[in-house]
């Protein structure tokens, strides 16, 4: 499914390129803290403020809707106007949207805590995009070590979350706030920083994109029709090639299967009577199977092929669901939270590999786009549904559908046999 470049690594990545690269880890550092505490806590807000299990997945389906609404017309703003701005664009969403579920906690106001979940959920899938211009600045054969670099950044943000819940649940009683508001006042300190780092970011990782050449001396990319030729733009068009709707479906099934599990971990250990910073710590572990892994997971896309990557991940994700689901120990939940984290990661870092070796420079951010549409409806789809389904049948019954979820691109599975057969006799 994905050609190699060996002749490629004659070419040495310019200093320019890797100090860009270290600003976007660094931004994802200060951010990933927000996006972690919107999935982990989420659920216990809408808990709190509602007092219904069957209402627990509002939160991440706000999160996967956030993805489905702002996904490709960020990515249309990529395309044409460039990346930082997108990215900057969907930061101050977030800082804004930060201070309303600061303010909804305080309140109590349900309506308040939807719209400022979807505002900050929005903003930070906008700035989720930054994958977007890491696939820019590097050669083929590196892209998935770039998607790893600046997926990194994100475990460093991990340190921040637990401290952020024990000084919430120790500081908020004696301040008169709410134990799961407070944390939403600290994070605006947090985006405001990674905000500056996108700004140091020169050129604009589209430029880089359309001129390798320029910045890998002697490299030739390969033929592409010229702007004007080619034909206009579509979703159609964007996922004919068989890869990108493997790519799509690999995706798409694992993020439906992490968003399930999202809302059971918080249930279930908040069942258990397991204290805020114990379900934070939990879901620290979940974080860091999503990011500490990346950058090997992205060198083995690009060495040994993005399926053989994302394909087998999607597969973990199904091991981790069951472990959440059926067992009751603290550590085997973690352990499943972790798994579905870690399989999520192969699978998000390949298939956006493989979807940035099938698009151009100037089609590539409506065509991750694409990919993070279909997700974010995934996303929305399985947590809506999760809530009903615990209510109703219980927990297990949610942990059976995260892994019915996950082995839907095997319905892809005989076309790319038969793709690869039809490759052999070619070839032969």
């Amino acid at each position: 499914m994905h050609d190699q470049h060996p002749q490629h690594a004659a070419y040495p990545t310019p200093p320019l390129i890797k100090r860009n690269i270290i600003l976007f880890a660094l931004s994802q550092s200060f951010n990933g803290a927000g996006m972690q505490l919107a999935y982990g806590m989420g659920p216990l807000m809408v808990l709190a403020l509602t007092s219904s299990a069957a209402l627990a997945g509002l939160s991440v389906a706000l999160i996967g809707l956030s993805r489905f609404l702002v996904a490709y017309p960020v990515g249309r703003i990529m395309d044409a106007h460039g990346r930082k701005p997108a990215i900057l664009l969907g930061l101050t969403l977030a800082l804004f949207g930060a201070v309303a579920l600061a303010v909804a906690m305080e309140i109590g106001s349900l309506v308040l805590l939807t719209g400022g979940m979807l505002v900050f959920s929005m903003g930070m899938s906008a700035a989720h995009q930054l994958r977007v211009a890491a696939t820019d600045m590097f050669l083929p054969h590196r892209r998935g070590q770039a998607l790893g670099y600046v997926a990194l950044g994100s475990l460093v943000g991990l340190v921040f979350l637990p401290p952020i819940m024990y000084f919430a649940e120790t500081t908020a009683p004696a301040l008169g706030l709410h134990a799961l508001g407070l944390p939403w006042m600290l994070i605006p300190l947090l985006i405001l920083p990674g905000m500056v780092l996108i700004k140091l970011v020169r050129p604009d990782p589209k430029e880089i994109g359309m001129n390798l050449g320029r910045y890998y001396p002697g490299y030739v990319p390969p033929p592409h029709a010229a702007i004007g030729v080619r034909a206009a733009f579509s979703w159609r068009q964007a996922v004919r090639p068989l890869p990108i709707r493997l790519a799509i479906a690999c995706n798409s099934a694992a993020q439906g299967n992490m968003a399930v599990v999202m809302v059971l971990t918080s249930l279930v250990l908040h069942g258990h009577g397991y204290s805020l910073t114990a379900i934070a710590f939990s879901h620290m572990f979940h974080s860091a199977g999503m990011f500490a892994f990346t950058v090997p997971l992205g060198w083995l896309s690009d060495r040994i092929g993005r399926a053989k990557v994302m394909i087998p991940g999607v597969a973990v994700t199904m091991v981790g669901a069951a472990l959440v689901a059926f067992p009751q120990a603290y550590w085997a939940v973690t352990l499943g939270t972790f798994l579905v984290g870690l399989g999520w990661a192969a699978a998000n870092v390949a298939a956006t590999a493989l979807i940035a070796d099938h698009s151009e420079t100037e089609e590539r951010g409506r065509t991750i786009g694409v990919n993070d549409t279909c997700a974010g409806g995934a996303a929305v789809l399985m947590a809506v549904a999760t809530g009903p389904l615990i209510a109703w049948s219980g927990l297990p019954a949610a942990g059976v559908m995260a892994i019915m979820i996950s082995a839907l691109p095997a319905l892809l599975f005989p076309a790319v046999l038969a793709a690869r057969r039809r490759a052999r006799a070619l070839g032969g």
